[in-house]
């Protein structure tokens, strides 16, 4: 076949578009591939947070009634109602959302890091370190914020698996291998304080180091969403390389990704978003090992689904603490026990479906 007959070959019909996949444009110069399943998934997600929202103000004997919520939550509240809003409920809701968006966000950045869909923050010993901060201020600085030496104690612990890797946060089989190490230490240290020095503070403390979402005020919700407001457009600029990185290394430094920068930045933000947490609910299982799962499992599709984790962090987050709060049997146990109840089965449901699968 000669050049000029290749040349005169009809071109190829334009492939026609799948029923998956479509654009969000952004004016006439932007076009962001947006897959239609993620799009259902993430509306079904925000309706479902909306409902658990308002089941959250509006139930139980203090509750806001449903017919004077909306004009109590957009027209200005008085009475009782206002006092539910924006005093015992209203700070507690908001802070639940931004704590479980953050959880979710983080996990999703640690798991595509380390390509371990059972890794977390917890791993490597973030949320065992907070506790230790906590517990630390309780018996050596009483009367000062607990929340502070969480957030510390956080930091702390996250220095110490830097440095002992000695490679930073580039090698994620290191840094799982350290963190373990630190969460040891940093839980003996804890379960010491609370079983052997500070009997009589035992309670609010344990509350605190399982994850508490009560007496909260707008200041911790403002400081979630400070931290979601510094996270997340950062979080945006590295997804387009994590996705890369998940197809490999070479593949994605042979784009241009740098595998290693990205790896650092992702575990950096894993860490500030779950410390940002942390600093206001106190160290939350299993919220970030669950929602990126989840996320993952409700697309069916590849890549790290960040703002899907998100939401599905939010929304388990505020359902375990709509339980915490209504459940009548175990009355204001930490909204940490309902996110370990969450994590445990949805654990026994991996496991019983890679056994059924042949895989165990």
């Amino acid at each position: 076949m000669t050049a000029p007959q290749l040349q005169d070959r009809p071109a190829p019909a334009p492939a026609a578009p799948t029923r998956t996949g479509g654009h969000l444009r952004i004016g006439s110069a932007v076009a962001l591939p947006v897959r239609r399943i993620s799009v259902v998934v993430a509306l079904v997600l925000l309706v479902l947070t909306v409902l658990a929202a308002v089941a959250t103000l509006s139930l139980g004997r203090l509750g806001v009634p449903l017919n004077e919520l909306p004009g109590a939550v957009f027209g200005g509240a008085e009475g009782k109602n206002r006092f539910v809003l924006n005093r015992l409920r209203g700070p507690r809701l908001v802070t639940g959302i931004g704590a479980g968006a953050a959880l979710g966000l983080s996990g999703a950045l640690f798991q595509s890091v380390t390509r371990n869909p059972l890794g977390s923050p917890d791993v490597i010993g973030l949320a065992s370190g907070a506790g230790a901060g906590a517990a630390f201020f309780a018996l050596f600085l009483p009367g000062s914020p607990i929340w502070l030496g969480a957030l510390l104690g956080a930091a702390l612990a996250m220095a110490v698996v830097y440095v002992s890797t000695g490679t930073g946060f580039r090698n994620p089989g290191r840094l799982v291998v350290a963190g373990i190490g630190v969460a040891a230490l940093a839980t003996a240290f804890t379960q010491y304080v609370v079983y052997a020095v500070e009997r009589d503070n035992a309670t609010a403390l344990t509350a605190y180091i399982n994850g508490s979402l009560a007496a909260r005020s707008w200041d911790h919700a403002a400081t979630i969403g400070l931290v979601l407001l510094v996270a997340a457009p950062l979080t945006a600029l590295v997804s387009r390389r994590l996705e890369m990185g998940e197809m490999g290394d070479e593949l994605a430094a042979g784009l241009g990704a740098e595998p290693r920068s990205t790896k650092t930045w992702a575990v950096l933000l894993s860490i500030v978003l779950s410390a940002g947490a942390v600093s206001v609910a106190g160290p939350i299982a299993f919220i970030s090992l669950t929602a990126p799962q989840i996320a993952r499992r409700l697309t069916r599709g590849t890549g790290p689904h960040l703002f899907l984790s998100a939401l599905t962090g939010a929304l388990l987050l505020v359902l375990a603490d709509l339980a915490a709060q209504q459940v009548p049997w175990f009355d204001n146990l930490p909204v940490g026990i309902y996110t370990m109840a969450i994590g445990g089965l949805y654990l026994g449901y991996l496991l019983t479906r890679e056994w059924r699968k042949g895989n165990l």
